[in-house]
């Protein structure tokens, strides 16, 4: 059907889409009273670049696509832009120290490619990717005073409710692979708890879901605004996402601030190799071709020489190095996975010091010998799997590091001691000044095992070893923290808390004082592995 189009029918639609302009011209944006959002800014980065595809897509490179890792994670960005004084400030301290960004890439080239990876094939915001710049400076055995572990700075509860295994061999939340994974669940869960809303998704990573929920019913009841900026929040969350926002901005529009884009390529820098087994970190390095130093690198959660016997089975390895590290691996027969010790059984010997001395694990050795209970022989023999190599070569294993720690109060003299009637391992570690850890630890044992009449301990002195810690190598030893002393905290409550010593924490901070007092600041260097 036809209809016939008069001049006065023109003239009515002209008149309104006129109108329908002007009325859009006229109406108010949208905004708050305290910030201005503007989800498609033009300096968004992300926002400009998919718009940009959007409309040339013969002539744009997609993110897979791109040379340049930096772009393809500014073309990921998908957090609205605002633009309010808390950002501002962050903005203003973070571009008067351009050298920090220098830092931080250098700490992130071997990780970021990995992390931009697993932050795109989940569909979540781009910026997500620089999270661990404001959690751990991108360093993996980074320690914080909350006993926080790792690039992404996991509590060993939250590590553990996320799968992250921290045993004797292990610490799940420094490993690369496995805690990025936790992390990035982590986040998207508490962004789908708070309605796809991503700022009080980061502000639930920071201060725990619970705060963030129990703020938002808080305002509620005060009929006040219930968005990330009007809460009531703590200090440190207040300013966690603007200083995330800040960094994002910052690093894309580098040129503006002053700031050097380090070249990293869009490629990967590391690949998991299925080890299938336990191995000597050293021998792996061996066949990978690299220094155990680079291994540690990739795979800074191995507390002690060798991989975990029961897992995980997996290491990172510099993706140029991988092929002939699998061939060199595939090959390899299991007698020389590890070094096998032949030890012949001393009187007296209990299976708790033979594995200390050979730094094992008693579980270990049971599963190499025909061992019932824990009973052993003078005279027989067992086999233990023992470090291919002298201590030195092993150094930034976080284990080594608690080795010669712990070698410094085995300096000075020798005290050999024999429990008695009502002993227990805090009474006499109080008796000789020295660490209850550390006291159970010389004898290979817990603080809360029981004790024997007549069982023979070691004690050792504590004076300073000036050789302590030449073996070990600044970047991964001993974590240092700002601990501000709270209500009801004493040195002993605090010595408890991080696993050091009460006289170590005299001397770090020249406490003269018995007492402490709230607000108090206290240095504190904890070995990462201790806590």
């Amino acid at each position: 059907m036809q209809y016939l189009i008069t001049n006065k029918t023109r003239l009515f639609f002209l008149f309104a889409c006129v109108s329908v302009l002007v009325s859009c011209s006229l109406s108010p944006a949208k905004t708050t009273e305290k910030n201005t959002l503007i989800s498609n800014n033009k300096a968004a980065t992300g926002a400009v670049v998919r718009a940009e595809n959007k409309t040339k897509k013969a002539h744009v490179t997609t993110p897979v696509e791109a040379n340049d890792l930096w772009q393809r994670l500014f073309s990921l960005y998908q957090l609205p832009t605002v633009d309010n004084e808390r950002i501002q400030a962050q903005i203003d301290w973070y571009s008067k120290h351009p050298d920090y960004f220098i830092r931080v890439q250098k700490n992130a080239t071997p990780y970021l490619f990995h992390i931009v990876n697993e932050v795109e094939k989940r569909g979540i915001p781009g910026e997500l990717a620089l999270l661990p710049i404001v959690e751990s400076a991108y360093k993996p055995f980074a320690y914080s005073h909350g006993r926080a572990a790792g690039l992404w700075q996991f509590i060993p509860s939250t590590g553990a409710a996320f799968g992250l295994e921290q045993t004797w061999w292990h610490d799940g939340r420094r490993d690369v692979y496995a805690s990025t994974n936790a992390a990035l669940t982590y986040l998207t869960k508490l962004s789908k708890r708070f309605d796809n809303d991503w700022f009080l998704a980061l502000a639930g990573y920071n201060a725990g879901g619970g705060s963030v929920s129990s703020a938002i019913r808080k305002n509620k009841r005060l009929q006040r605004d219930t968005d990330y900026w009007a809460l009531d929040l703590r200090k440190e969350t207040k300013h966690y996402v603007p200083k995330l926002i800040a960094i994002a901005h910052i690093l894309a529009n580098a040129e503006k601030y002053n700031v050097t884009l380090l070249d990293i390529p869009n490629k990967p820098f590391f690949e998991p190799v299925d080890t299938k087994k336990q191995i000597d970190l050293a021998r792996a390095a061996e066949l990978a071709e690299i220094s155990i130093e680079e291994l540690y690198v990739l795979n800074p959660a191995f507390n002690q020489w060798a991989t975990n016997p029961t897992g995980p089975h997996y290491l990172l390895i510099p993706t140029a190095k991988s092929a002939e590290f699998k061939t060199r691996l595939a090959v390899l027969p299991d007698s020389q996975r590890l070094k096998w010790v032949r030890h012949k059984i001393k009187s007296g010997e209990s299976l708790g010091q033979i594995a200390m001395r050979y730094r094992t694990t008693i579980k270990q050795i049971k599963q190499a010998n025909p061992i019932k209970n824990h009973l052993i022989r003078a005279g027989k023999h067992l086999l233990i799997p023992t470090a291919n190599y002298n201590d030195s070569l092993y150094a930034s294993s976080a284990k080594m590091r608690k080795k010669t720690i712990t070698n410094t109060s085995r300096t000075g003299y020798k005290i050999n001691y024999h429990v008695k009637a009502g002993d227990s391992f805090w009474r006499i570690a109080k008796q000789y000044d020295v660490d209850v850890q550390r006291l159970a630890k010389w004898n290979a044992m817990a603080p809360r095992d029981t004790l024997k009449i007549g069982q023979k301990l070691v004690i050792w002195s504590k004076h300073s070893n000036p050789n302590t810690g030449t073996h070990l190598t600044s970047a991964n030893k001993n974590q240092t923290v700002r601990y501000t002393v709270r209500q009801g905290d004493s040195l002993y409550l605090i010595s408890k808390k991080f696993n050091v010593a009460i006289d170590d924490l005299k001397r770090w901070n020249t406490l003269n004082k018995k007492y402490l007092k709230p607000g108090q600041k206290l240095k504190i260097i904890v070995d990462v592995t201790r806590t």
